[in-house]
């Protein structure tokens, strides 16, 4: 009985917020509000606030939420698991035989750069005197900038 008390007086409130809005020629706005003050109204006459209310008071309806909430747990734990193990079975069958397929042109991905234009492996004496280079270099930029 409360419960259909509070939804008239929303609705009224929504149709007297929606009026206003009308008087100011919004009428867009004023149909869109007197739509949504007209939704308690329609709950309360088609009986789902009574449902509701029952529905928020019975303990077996609680422990329908409960079993619901048990599912839904249970289905994140089967995704997780799944994508943990890669996949479904019949996913990692196709992934397998994709696997075992051979390319069409194996060598068209390598590059085609001949003995000449791969770089040469730096003496052991480059290597050494590399970092000391490395920090002229930078001296060289801290006394520029007076640092």
């Amino acid at each position: 009985m409360i419960a259909e008390t509070i939804c008239s007086a929303v609705a009224a409130a929504g149709l007297g917020i929606a009026a206003v809005t009308a008087y100011r020629k919004r009428f867009l706005a004023a149909a869109r509000l007197a739509a949504y003050a007209l939704v308690p109204i329609g709950l309360v006459m088609t009986g789902a606030v009574e449902w509701a209310a029952e529905t928020a008071f019975s303990p077996v309806a609680w422990a329908g939420f409960g079993v619901l909430g048990a599912a839904w747990l249970l289905f994140l734990a089967t995704r997780a698991v799944e994508r943990r193990s890669g996949g479904t079975r019949k996913e990692r069958r196709a992934a397998a035989k994709a696997a075992r397929r051979d390319a069409v042109a194996p060598a068209a991905s390598a590059p085609s750069l001949g003995p000449a234009a791969r770089p040469q492996a730096a003496p052991a004496a480059r290597k050494k005197a590399a970092p000391a280079e490395d920090f002229s270099d930078i001296e060289a930029i801290l006394k520029k900038h007076g640092i």
